[in-house]
C-alpha cells in the first residue's frame, strides 16, 4: 500500500461539476487530484456512437444564462455546435399540443379544453390557498383539476416514478411554468406567441453533448486519473483509502451521489448513515432507438401524460443535430415510464405502435436497432424526509471537510449550467477552507 503525499484538494467525480471544480481550482493555482470511478469522464454528459448513429444520456442541452460560463462552455466545445429554438410538444388525445399544456389548449378535444380552462379559472380566483403539502396539491391549486387530471398528475407520476403527493412542492418553482391567466387564455384560442419556460433555447455541440466533457477534460491542469474510486474514506484523518493508495487531503470535494458517498464513511455517525439511508431518488430505463429514416416530425422532444403508452417523454437527437445520425436517418431516445428491467422483444412493439401513433415512424420496420440503457441515479425525489434528512448530512460532511456538489452531490434538480457553477463554487469553497494555505500547482 502505498501513502502519497498529502493533496490539498480531493475531488471525486469527473462529470461535469467534478471537472469544472478541476478547472477552477487550477485558475487559482491550487494543487488537487482529480479520481473518476468509471473509464471516462464526463459522468451522465457523454455521447455513444453506434453503427453510425450517435446518442447521449437522453436529452442534455445548454441553457446558457451566466455569461461568464457561457463563454467557457462554448470555449470547451470549439466552434462546432448550434443555437436551437425549442420546439417541444405533448401529445394526448391523440394530438400535439404546445408546450406548456398548461397554456396551450388548443388543439385539444373541446371538452378536454373546457375541462382544462373552467379548472384554472376556477383555482385562480379561489383565495384559499394554503401552502401545499405535496406536489399534487401544489398543482390543484396552481392549474385547478383539469390541468392537473390530463396532464401534470399522470406525467410527473410517469416522470419521478411515484406520486405526487409523495413530493414536495420545494423543488419545482424554477421548472415548472407558471402561467398568467392571460396565457392560459390566450393558448386556448391559439394566440401564444412566445414560448413560456427557462428551456426556450438551447446551445447543443453538433456531435452530441460529450464534446463539452471532452473539451473540459483536455482543459483540465490536472491528469483525471479514471477508474479510481476509494473503498473508504477516514474523514478524521483526512485519507482516502484504494485498494493500491492512500491518499491525504486537507478538503474533499465530492460529487458522488450523496448516500454513495456516506457509505464510504469510515465510522459515521449512525443518524448521519440513517439519514443519508433516507435520501431516495429513482433510476431510469430508457431506449437508444435507431431509425432507417428521418424523424416524421420535427420536435426536439415530446412530453406524453396518458398511461397507454409505456414512455412518457421521446425526443429525436437528430433534430437537435443532424450530424447524430447518418444522413437521412434519426436518432432518438425513448424514456421509459416503467422502472423494472424492460423485457426488450415484449416491449418494443408497444413502443414501435406508440412512435407510429404519433408520426414519428412510418410504421415498426423503420426501427432499425434499439439498445437498452439504463441510469442508476436518474431524479432525486424530493419526498416529506428530504429536507430534514439533508439537516443531518451535509453539516456533518462540511464540519469534516468535505464541500458536496452537483446533482447528485449536492442532492437536488438542476441543469447542465447548475453543474459548471457548482464546480465553479465548490472550487472557491475549497479554497477558502485552505484558509489561503493551499499548495500550489507546480
Amino acid at each position: 500500500m502505498i501513502r502519497s503525499p498529502r493533496t490539498s484538494v480531493a475531488i471525486l467525480g469527473a462529470g461535469l461539476t467534478g471537472m469544472s471544480a478541476s478547472f477552477h481550482l487550477g485558475r487559482a493555482g491550487a494543487s488537487h487530484r482529480l479520481f473518476e470511478r468509471l473509464g471516462r469522464p464526463g459522468g451522465h454528459a457523454i455521447t455513444l456512437e453506434d453503427e453510425g448513429y450517435r446518442f447521449d444520456r437522453t436529452g442534455h442541452l445548454l441553457h446558457l444564462r451566466d455569461p461568464d460560463l457561457r463563454a467557457l462552455a462554448l470555449g470547451w466545445i470549439g466552434e462546432d455546435w448550434v443555437e436551437v429554438e425549442r420546439r417541444s410538444r405533448i401529445w394526448s388525445h391523440g394530438t400535439y399540443t404546445r408546450y406548456p399544456f398548461q397554456a396551450n389548449t388548443y388543439g385539444l378535444p373541446p371538452e378536454v379544453a373546457y375541462e382544462c380552462l373552467h379548472g384554472f379559472v376556477r383555482a385562480h380566483h379561489n383565495p384559499d390557498k394554503p401552502a401545499p403539502k405535496n406536489f399534487e396539491e401544489f398543482c390543484l391549486q396552481h392549474f385547478g383539476e383539469g390541468f392537473s387530471k390530463h396532464f401534470m398528475i399522470p406525467y410527473n407520476t410517469r416522470l419521478w416514478g411515484v406520486s405526487p403527493r409523495e413530493i414536495t412542492a420545494a423543488w419545482c418553482s424554477r421548472f415548472v411554468p407558471l402561467p398568467k391567466l392571460e396565457d392560459v387564455l390566450a393558448g386556448a384560442v391559439g394566440l401564444n406567441d412566445r414560448e413560456l419556460g427557462y428551456n426556450a433555447r438551447f446551445v447543443y455541440p453538433r456531435l452530441g453533448i460529450g464534446k463539452l466533457a471532452e473539451g473540459m477534460a483536455k482543459s483540465l491542469p490536472t491528469r483525471i486519473e479514471l477508474g479510481r474510486a476509494p473503498a473508504s474514506i477516514d474523514v478524521q484523518a483526512r485519507e482516502l483509502h484504494f485498494e493500491d493508495e492512500t491518499v491525504p487531503y486537507d478538503v474533499l470535494v465530492s460529487t458522488a451521489p450523496l448516500p454513495v458517498l456516506v457509505e464510504r464513511l469510515a465510522g459515521a455517525p449512525a443518524n448521519v448513515v440513517e439519514a443519508a439511508r433516507r435520501l431516495r431518488c429513482t433510476h431510469l430505463y430508457y431506449l437508444d432507438v435507431a431509425l432507417d429514416g428521418p424523424c416524421g416530425e420535427p420536435l426536439h422532444w415530446v412530453y406524453v401524460p396518458e398511461e397507454k403508452y409505456p414512455f412518457y417523454r421521446v425526443g429525436c437527437y437528430s433534430n437537435f443535430s443532424d450530424a447524430m445520425a447518418p444522413p437521412g436517418k434519426a436518432s432518438l431516445y425513448v424514456e421509459l415510464a416503467d422502472r423494472s428491467e424492460p423485457d426488450l422483444p415484449a416491449l418494443l412493439p408497444r413502443v414501435a405502435e406508440g412512435l407510429t401513433e404519433m408520426r414519428l415512424i412510418d410504421s415498426p420496420k423503420q426501427i432499425r436497432f434499439a439498445r437498452v440503457r439504463r441510469i442508476d441515479h436518474a431524479y432525486v425525489i424530493f419526498d416529506h424526509a428530504y429536507f430534514d434528512s439533508l439537516e443531518v448530512v451535509l453539516p456533518f460532511l462540511e464540519g469534516n471537510g468535505i464541500v458536496t456538489a452537483g446533482r447528485y452531490g449536492g442532492w437536488n434538480y438542476s441543469s447542465m449550467e447548475d453543474a459548471l457553477r457548482f464546480g465553479r463554487d465548490a472550487a472557491a469553497k475549497a479554497i477558502s477552507s485552505l484558509g489561503g494555505g493551499a499548495a500550489k500547482e507546480p
